[in-house]
């Protein structure tokens, strides 16, 4: 019951996440673009819950933060893409222990959802190819969310998914 409750929490705090891109101290930014608090909180779940669960929470996930943007381009297909990619990692290796792996797996999941994002804004909008400040904002993004984040997901591993990982020892 004690573990069902911690998912429950941690379910919650899924629902903050909009909160925390809203609240992120500014200390915590390069030039004021702010970690991916969405791939912080979504590389511990797929790790633990597969690629089936990270598939659905990157979609509730960007239907969310969608929610709050007024653009017409969408977090939705990368967020799917990583949760289901980080899911399938999470069966085939045990990368809790690895903290410079969590820290490089968000670097490449907030770069190519940058991507996806920058991609999208090219294409719908007819925008000139290479923007300076989309090349600046994808790679302050994952620069400061690589380097925060294998202390946030291992502590969240830690405290959410210990007893998942001791029972299936």
């Amino acid at each position: 019951m004690k573990r069902e409750n911690k998912r429950i929490l941690y379910q919650f705090l899924g629902l903050t996440v909009p909160f925390f891109t809203f609240l992120s101290p500014s200390w915590l930014a390069i030039s004021g673009v702010g970690p991916r608090w969405a791939l912080i909180w979504l590389l511990p779940w797929a790790l633990e819950e597969g690629p089936v669960l990270g598939l659905f929470a990157g979609l509730c996930l960007g239907i969310i933060l969608d929610g709050m943007n007024l653009d017409g381009v969408t977090e939705i297909p990368a967020l799917m893409l990583l949760g289901y990619w980080w899911g399938r990692l999470g069966i085939k290796e045990k990368l809790t222990d690895n903290i410079f792996a969590l820290g490089f797996l968000i670097w490449i999941g907030s770069f190519l959802s940058g991507l996806s994002i920058w991609f999208q804004q090219i294409f719908a909008f007819k925008g000139s190819f290479f923007n300076l400040w989309a090349f600046y904002t994808i790679l302050a993004g994952s620069i400061i969310s690589g380097l925060i984040s294998p202390f946030l997901c291992s502590s969240i591993l830690n405290f959410f998914f210990k007893g998942k990982a001791e029972r299936s020892s």
